[in-house]
């Protein structure tokens, strides 16, 4: 799974397939509508879409929305993918359409995961965020139906303001639900979001450092999407408590080719999956993006497929060139296995190659040259 050149094939692939949903969250990627788009991939396009989804590797598949359940083929189409040999894993909404007919079909057909939101340990918190009432408590009934059928569960929790303050007693909810995954998102000012919905650069490192230390104490595994640079705070922790001298040779050689996978306890995401870096999202008319939280369209599969889209688009090329990202990301000695989040940068200064702005980190180039700028300073005022 982790053998794979991400020039050549992605490591996961997310497709929307559709943006109608019940719900009205305020972070909304997607700026979900209430009725389907007629634009969405037909049943027909989709077989064929999952056809070279599959020949670039087999990478994981996960269909997202808006709510996927809201599209009646939706378990046609995860038939299809299974039965070719994808691996499929769904996050639909919490809204009624979750019955437990409905998971008992998804596992019939053989969905092997769900995913579901849950953004706050308390319906208070929770509801706010989702924008409707009663949505926490159909999370928490859909994830009951989840454990009778035995199906393992994935929770996804966007971090923002509106949620920090309750992080531990969120942490021991999802241990009290038995979780295998816990999925946490950092909020990126796109679609619904905004940026005065984010946390500080300083809290996004305060929340990295907890979250590592947390994975040392529970028993579901903590992967992260938006935060390219806690991995650059996981190799750092455990560089520290690492003691043993060529051990720390072995970090350092690793970090210098961005081979860190084996060491830094983050296996699933090799080099640090990032933005069109073994990251590719499809939309539900089937515009091919580095990602669904950076809007900048590279094609569309119902012209091109999406192989070349992936491994010719200049887009994407630039993306998966570390060397070529501005300011401190262009010269940090994490950027091959962080590289900052693409999407953010987007976000907050109109250009995708520019540093991640809310990372707090100094490289030790810049580092250095500080350092030589002060000495200078000091030999003048001898």
């Amino acid at each position: 799974m982790f053998d794979r050149d991400f020039n050549e094939n992605p490591f996961i692939v997310i497709w929307e397939l559709t943006r109608a949903c019940q719900l009205k969250c305020l972070h909304c990627r997607a700026e979900a509508q209430y009725k389907r788009d007629h634009r969405e991939l037909t049943f027909e396009e989709g077989k064929k879409l999952i056809d070279q989804i599959y020949d670039m590797q087999n990478p994981l598949l996960v269909f997202t929305g808006g709510d996927p359940l809201m599209r009646p083929d939706v378990y046609d189409i995860a038939d299809y993918a299974i039965k070719r040999g994808v691996r499929v894993s769904m996050t639909p909404s919490a809204t009624p359409n979750v019955t437990k007919e409905a998971i008992e079909k998804a596992k019939e057909v053989g969905l092997a995961r769900w995913a579901f939101s849950l953004d706050g340990p308390t319906a208070e918190i929770h509801d706010h965020f989702r924008g409707t009432d009663g949505s926490f408590d159909l999370t928490m009934n859909a994830i009951k139906y989840l454990h009778e059928l035995e199906i393992p569960i994935q929770i996804n929790t966007v971090i923002s303001r509106y949620n920090m303050h309750a992080l531990d007693e969120m942490a021991k909810l999802i241990e009290e639900l038995d979780c295998v995954l816990w999925s946490v998102f950092f909020l990126v000012p796109t679609g619904r979001g905004k940026d005065s919905d984010m946390i500080s650069p300083v809290e996004h490192e305060q929340v990295f450092r907890w979250l590592y230390d947390l994975s040392k104490r529970v028993k579901f595994d903590i992967k992260t999407t938006a935060a390219q640079h806690y991995r650059r705070v996981v190799i750092q922790s455990k560089m520290r408590e690492t003691k043993h001298e060529p051990t720390m040779i072995k970090y350092e050689n690793a970090l210098m080719k961005g081979k860190t996978g084996q060491f830094d306890g983050l296996g699933r995401a090799p080099q640090g999956v990032n933005d069109g870096n073994g990251f590719v999202f499809i939309s539900h008319v089937g515009d091919v993006y580095p990602s669904g939280l950076l809007p900048i369209k590279a094609g569309n599969v119902k012209e091109t497929p999406l192989a070349e889209i992936y491994r010719e688009s200049p887009i994407f090329k630039d993306l998966r060139s570390p060397d070529k990202y501005k300011g401190k990301c262009g010269v940090c000695e994490f950027r091959y296995v962080c590289g900052g989040s693409r999407s953010r940068a987007y976000a907050m200064t109109g250009d995708y190659m520019e540093s991640e702005p809310f990372c707090v980190y100094i490289p030790k180039e810049l580092r250095k040259k500080e350092e030589v700028v002060k000495q200078n300073k000091n030999k003048k005022s001898c």
